[in-house]
């Protein structure tokens, strides 16, 4: 299972770079042997980078999406290392080698794929014109500066030069070889923060999943912050305080809608790195916190406002194997491409994760030297009485943890299999009252919400509402998936 993830990680680096990329950071939560790991690969800001000096380069408000700036030093490479060294059967060359092979050889583009690089291009072509630090993703990832479309072959050599290097290194080339040389070099060159120093005191931490009793036995499990998993926990944990009758009924969607924002609200007050948390995060999964919370949910919608608790945002991927390992695994370059800066030669479009500091030094989240930021990327896990029940994952930015919700209580509450829970209608909540829909609700129900206060839109595309995978075993031992309807998806037996 381990090995099967990290193969599909670098794959996805190859054959998905419009969301991730070795330049991504990555999280994963393993069951090996009857036992839960979490894995945090989430890197650090840049040592050199303070507000002062952001905020020097004309940047009053908050922090630039694209450039040298945002970008905090990539954790994928090393995760993949880690998560081999640890648990892997095959060596990192071996399950690195079918990446090497589709960036050498080329691979097609799907219709979503291509999608994201006909809207990246467009969109970097308005942003970057000709600045020369954005000119190496123009040559990698365009025609000549004309988007690669659907069907059209795909050929990534520097890429596949990285990943060799990755490979036959143990991801040390990457962190502290020529490859940090080269990203040293090209930062200082134009301007940048990050330096060969940064990439080399990067470590993935260990960490012991978090999670909350649900019901009927189940747990649902994330990591701890800095990620972002913590809100679905929270929201179920208001949510384990009221009976479901109907999935996607009025009464059901209104819970489900005030629990996520004051989720939400809680979580940007408060999570950031924990070594910058001013509280216990532990203090909103408890019993207490899920009731005194879920007792704020009112009639009809409200304001989100956060609420101190009682003492006491990407590709996604899951795996499992015949003796009950599963691995819940999530990676991404944050903002499509990224920063827009590759690395010259070497074919790594670096993240721009930075981009969700805050520049306001009372913020939680403010942006500080070797911090990491709050993130966005959450892979989750279920468990019941005690037994894996299997991985799972909704990937879109602040989307994430809501589909983790979603697709959880779609599976306990509503008893839908996963490739059902997947398929069901999804919602999402973007500020205030408002919330968009897909259309696959009803109309009666939407018209309801809307008389309850709730600021309603539907977006013509499901483009907006994540894309989840999921892996169940049953008693017996079967393993039942389920696949993302609104992407390029599938589920690979072997």
């Amino acid at each position: 299972a381990v090995d099967a993830a990290i193969a599909t990680a670098a794959c996805l680096t190859v054959v998905e770079p419009s969301c991730n990329g070795i330049g991504s950071d990555a999280f994963a939560i393993v069951w090996m042997k009857d036992k839960m790991y979490g894995l945090n690969s989430s890197g650090r800001s840049p040592e050199s980078i303070s507000i002062e000096k952001v905020k020097a380069q004309g940047n009053e408000e908050k922090m630039p999406v694209y450039g040298w700036t945002p970008v905090t030093v990539p954790g994928a490479p090393k995760a993949w290392v880690e998560l081999s060294k640890r648990f892997g059967k095959l060596s990192l060359k071996e399950t690195l080698e079918p990446a090497i092979r589709y960036a050498t050889e080329g691979f097609p583009l799907s219709p979503m794929i291509a999608s994201g690089f006909e809207k990246a291009t467009e969109k970097f072509k308005k942003a970057f014109g000709d600045k020369k630090e954005f000119s190496e993703w123009f040559r990698v990832f365009t025609k000549k500066g004309e988007s690669y479309s659907f069907g059209d072959i795909v050929k990534l050599p520097d890429h596949a030069r990285t990943l060799k290097l990755i490979a036959e290194t143990e991801g040390k080339a990457f962190y502290e070889g020529e490859i940090a040389e080269a990203i040293d070099a090209q930062s200082k060159r134009d301007g940048g923060y990050i330096t060969k120093e940064d990439l080399k005191k990067h470590e993935v931490i260990w960490s012991e999943p978090i999670g909350v009793e649900y019901r009927d036995g189940y747990k649902v499990w994330e990591l701890p912050p800095n990620g972002q998993g913590i809100v679905a926990l929270m929201a179920l944990n208001m949510l384990r305080n009221f009976e479901f009758k109907e999935q996607g009924s009025s009464e059901t969607l209104h819970k489900q809608f005030e629990a996520i924002k004051l989720a939400f609200a809680d979580a940007k007050r408060y999570v950031t790195d924990p070594d910058e948390m001013e509280l216990d995060f532990h203090r909103f999964l408890t019993p207490e916190y899920g009731k005194s919370r879920s007792e704020d949910i009112g009639e009809r919608a409200a304001e989100p406002e956060f609420k101190e608790p009682p003492k006491s945002g990407t590709v996604y991927l899951c795996t499992a194997d015949k003796d009950g390992n599963m691995v819940s695994f999530i990676q991404s370059n944050y903002m499509g491409f990224g920063s827009g800066i590759v690395v010259e030669g070497y074919g790594v479009a670096l993240q721009n994760r930075g981009a969700d500091f805050s520049l306001d030094p009372e913020n939680v989240n403010c942006l500080k030297p070797a911090k990491r930021t709050y993130h966005t990327i959450i892979p989750g896990f279920l468990t019941r009485n005690g037994k894996a029940v299997g991985p799972f994952g909704v990937m879109g930015g602040y989307m994430q943890p809501q589909g983790h919700v979603q697709v959880a209580m779609n599976f306990i509450d509503f008893h839908l299999n996963p490739q059902m829970a997947l398929d069901a209608p999804r919602w999402q909540w973007m500020k205030d009252k408002e919330f968009t829909m897909e259309k696959g609700f009803n109309g009666a129900v939407i018209e309801k919400l809307t008389r309850l206060g709730h600021e309603i839109k539907i977006p013509p595309e499901s483009t907006g509402f994540g894309r989840g995978q999921m892996i169940v075993r049953l008693d017996n031992g079967v393993l039942v998936g389920g696949c993302e309807s609104r992407t390029d998806s599938n589920i690979a037996c072997w």
